[in-house]
Formats: structure tokens, C-alpha cells, sequence
């Protein structure tokens, strides 16, 4: 349905013909992590993502997992530790 609340003229999953049943009755704005995000839509009662209706929820334990300005790292610039005796068992075969 369409928000009639903070978001107004948005579909919104939370929004009923009682109202918004979203925890507190309408969804909180965003938090200073979220600034830079694609995700961030700005009404007219302030700036709101449009993925989460909490968005601080998705930054308490570390980064947000939609979050579009920020960079993952995969890993690429870690090494790996090898074990070098397999590492020359694994080279004479190939000779």
C-alpha cells in the first residue's frame, strides 16, 4: 500500500488500511552511516531508506549489507599461509 505517514506517496510493505504496523508506528530516518547511499530517498519529513524502515538496525554490527557506498573486501589483499611441505609435494608431481 501507499504511505500515508512519513513517507507519503511511497509503497510501503508495513502500511494497513489501520495504519502503519511498523515497530512505533512509522519508520525512522537515517543515521549519519548512511549518507553517500543510492538507497536514501529525501521527503518531506527528512531523508529515509528506501530498503530498511530502521536503519540504524543494519549498522550495529558492522556495515550495512545494502549499503551502496561502501566498499567489501573480499579478502584479495590477505595471504595465505602454506604449509611448505605440502607446498613441495605439490611441486614435484607437477615436474
Amino acid at each position: 500500500m501507499v504511505c500515508q505517514t512519513v513517507k507519503a506517496g511511497a509503497e510501503c510493505v508495513f502500511m494497513s488500511k489501520k495504519g502503519c504496523n511498523y515497530n512505533g508506528g512509522t519508520c525512522h530516518p537515517i543515521v549519519d552511516s548512511c549518507n553517500g547511499c543510492d538507497r536514501v530517498a529525501e521527503y518531506p519529513t527528512g531523508l529515509y531508506c528506501k530498503a530498511y524502515s530502521e536503519p540504524a538496525l543494519k549498522w550495529v554490527t558492522g556495515s550495512c549489507t545494502l549499503a551502496t557506498h561502501v566498499k567489501k573486501n573480499n579478502g584479495t589483499g590477505e595471504t595465505k599461509k602454506i604449509n611448505p611441505l605440502k607446498a613441495s609435494k605439490r611441486n614435484s608431481r607437477n615436474r
